[in-house]
């Protein structure tokens, strides 16, 4: 075990004073209700405004059922996030519960392959924003109008992002009300156009593998919930408010999901060939008045997915460099803003970079792939910390405990199979690239607690 002693000293502390920096160098001024929309905003971004289109494509009206399976999917795995994250009050999420329950090799690769889901899906979600955008400004779609919405982009979330993590959260709990509302007005409005003929199944249905590998592309419209764990170093009680805030956000997301699913295939015929499927349904029963709000209430969305990924990936940058896991300047913070600066510039780079080569079908699904390792290593940190006496205590015990995790197990590796073999190759050679990395930091530098 690792730093696992120092960790239960800590939790038994009170919550520290939020205006000064702690020994890591940062500043706790995130509250429950902020970690709630730091879940909503993790998890409701690109994917449901696009990925309702492409599931109704692969496997038709039971792409419903879809969403019902990746939704008690999601639930399992969040509950052992919910009990593994109220043990540990530092930064890092999924790479410290590794790092803590299986070492620092270990950890590291977790922290590595959730850094490159966060820049990934960055990837994927602002490509998804380009083409909403493209409803009110159809030249930011492509050519030169694409990259400068994309750079813009990037350099004002870097901005707010140095500036301070109160700026940060703050901006993200208002897109999130903001991207809630027309939202909630597609399902009141949609509800009475909903078609029930339309929920005819197809004959012949879908087979196994075709409904596994809609799941796979469908779950990333549910992930991202991990994010709100990150940052716990800047939260003011995270033994006692992740767990809470992670299950209210998720409880909420995969009741509107479901909801959503079923307006679209209710109300729009054409489905599996909308780029913009919402909007598209929106407009057949409200009008063009409709498309453009929920083209707008997409940009929203997934700007607060995109501030939600530029807090919190720089975060596990600062956590593995604190452990000299990598170059030391990535632990520095800005003197005045409190903030892991280097680590933003270089996510900011990689996602620049990313985001101006990248599609969002492809990104979405190395994205996912890139999650289950993170997934499925904290589903087994879950009977590893109660086995242990070693382990810091738990402020909240999911409940089934271990027979969730062991649950939650099976169903990662069977998403997991479900992969082609050019995805295979993709996530094995970032692992590769992971472990050298890993060995060229830690050679001759001892590692920090």
């Amino acid at each position: 075990m690792q730093n696992l002693a120092s960790e239960k000293a800590g939790s038994s502390l009170a919550a520290p004073d939020a205006s000064k920096p702690t020994s890591e160098g940062l500043v706790r001024a995130v509250g429950r209700w902020d970690v709630v929309a730091m879940t909503v905003n993790g998890v409701l971004g690109a994917g449901i405004f696009g990925l309702p289109a492409v599931a109704f494509a692969r496997i038709g009206v039971y792409s419903l059922a879809g969403f019902f399976v990746c939704g008690a999917l999601v639930a399992l795995i969040a509950l052992c996030f919910a009990e593994v994250s109220s043990r540990f009050r530092e930064t890092g999420g999924p790479y410290l519960y590794a790092r803590a329950a299986f070492g620092p090799a270990v950890g590291f690769q977790v922290g590595w392959t959730t850094w490159i889901t966060r820049v990934t899906a960055f990837a994927a979600n602002v490509n998804l924003l380009v083409a909403y955008l493209g409803f009110f400004l159809p030249s930011a779609q492509s050519g030169a109008g694409r990259a400068l919405v994309i750079l813009l982009i990037v350099l004002v979330l870097t901005a707010v992002n140095i500036h301070g993590v109160r700026d940060t959260t703050r901006m993200g709990n208002i897109l999130t009300f903001i991207k809630l509302t027309p939202l909630a007005l597609f399902l009141a409005v949609g509800a009475f156009y909903v078609q029930p003929e339309a929920f005819t199944a197809q004959a012949p249905p879908p087979s196994f593998g075709e409904f596994s590998s809609a799941i796979l592309i469908l779950l990333y419209t549910f992930v991202g919930f991990e994010m709100s764990a990150i940052p716990a170093g800047e939260m003011r009680d995270p033994q006692r408010d992740q767990p809470p805030g992670l299950l209210i956000g998720m409880a909420f997301l995969v009741t509107l999901y479901i909801l959503i699913q079923i307006v679209a295939i209710g109300t729009l015929p054409g489905l599996g060939e909308s780029e913009r499927p919402l909007s598209d349904a929106a407009s057949v029963f409200m009008g063009s008045f409709g498309g453009g709000l929920i083209a707008l209430g997409a940009v929203m969305s997934i700007l607060g997915n995109l501030t939600v990924v530029m807090l919190v990936s720089p975060r596990l940058l600062f956590a593995m460099a604190e452990r000299r896991e990598l170059p030391d300047f990535m632990a520095s913070t800005h003197p005045n803003f409190h903030t892991p600066h280097f680590a933003i510039y270089v996510t900011s780079a990689v996602v620049l970079a990313l985001s101006l080569t990248g599609t969002f079908v492809h990104a979405a699904t190395i994205s996912v792939l890139a999650r289950l390792l993170g997934y499925a290593v904290t589903c087994l940190a879950l009977p590893e910390f109660r086995r242990t006496t070693k382990a810091p205590a738990a402020k909240f015990h999911a409940p089934g405990g271990v027979a969730v995790a062991v649950l939650s197990l099976v169903l990662l590796v069977w998403l997991t199979l479900q992969t082609t073999a050019s995805q295979a190759i993709d996530m094995g050679i970032a692992l590769l690239i992971g472990f050298v990395i890993y060995l060229l930091a830690r050679r001759g530098t001892p590692a920090r607690a």
